[in-house]
């Protein structure tokens, strides 16, 4: 017995409503930060310095990067869960702490854009938890790291 297109769109309609309300959702927001930081022992490790066109010993010594920020937040609902703008403050705040009651995360010197994402994830996950988090970090827009950290 073949469907009748009333009941057809009827059990269509039903199958969307349950996609939408089964979607996962998220926000993102983006900044960046100036930092200066370099990579220990890059400098005399023969596998970095090598002296050849792979050498990239330039990086055991301090040098400045814009680091890039992309980080994605699940959100339970369509309106404002999360507000954009406060939560990308938020973030910036915690690096560049203006008062003695911001704390700041943000610690370069010897932390690759894993270690900052990892560290950034710790501070999202306590004041958000229970939601994943999709954190990219980048070195000048260039070259980094996108690391998803799921539900706990």
């Amino acid at each position: 017995m073949q469907e009748r297109y009333h009941d057809y769109m009827l059990r269509r309609m039903r199958e969307e409503d349950n996609k939408m309300q089964n979607a996962q959702r998220s926000i993102w927001v983006t900044f960046n930060k100036e930092g200066i930081h370099r990579y220990p022992g890059a400098d005399t490790d023969p596998k970095l310095a090598t002296g050849e066109w792979d050498d990239v010993s330039f990086l055991g010594v301090p040098h400045r990067h814009i680091f890039h920020f992309r980080v994605r937040i699940e959100v339970f609902h369509n309106d404002r869960d999360i507000e954009f703008i406060q939560f990308k403050r938020w973030m910036e705040r915690l690096y560049n702490g203006n008062s003695s009651s911001d704390f700041k995360v943000l610690n370069l010197d010897y932390k690759s854009c894993e270690m900052i994402a990892d560290d950034l994830y710790q501070e999202i996950s306590t004041k958000y938890p229970g939601r994943f988090v999709e954190i990219s970090v980048a070195e000048d827009n260039e070259n980094g790291c996108s690391i998803f950290y799921p539900k706990a």
